[in-house]
């Protein structure tokens, strides 16, 4: 019903910068609601990194990511954004995409219905 689709993953320098993407198709009408990123590397269970709310007003970030990371939307195109700067060989991971058209915002990835494939961010030391 409905797909997302991340972009903009890659390989970085530490101290470099990315923004990824994530445009949603199908029935994106019911898309209004909190969209997020998590990550995850092998072995380990994904990891929050940030979520805004419908309308782009409220935010919630992991510390770890706190000060160099930022999440924006645009709810005309359904996509949402993480623009990635001073990078950290830790930042490494799958990024994924996450969406639900449930208001209000949250870091619990169980409260999010539609997930991405993932987008590879590799950053070398």
């Amino acid at each position: 019903q409905v797909q997302l689709v991340e972009s903009g993953g890659g390989l970085v320098q530490a101290g470099g910068s990315l923004r990824l993407s994530c445009a949603a198709s199908g029935r994106t009408f019911s898309l209004l609601g909190r969209m997020g990123w998590f990550r995850q590397t092998p072995g380990k269970e994904r990891e929050f990194v940030a979520t805004i709310n419908w309308s782009g007003g409220s935010t919630i970030y992991a510390d770890s990511v706190k000060g160099r990371f930022t999440i924006s939307r645009d709810n005309a195109k359904i996509t949402v954004y993480l623009q990635m700067n001073s990078l950290k060989p830790e930042d490494t991971a799958v990024y994924y995409c996450a969406a639900t058209r449930d208001l209000g915002i949250t870091r619990n990835a169980r409260a999010y219905d539609y997930w991405g494939q993932g987008t590879q961010v590799t950053v070398s030391s």
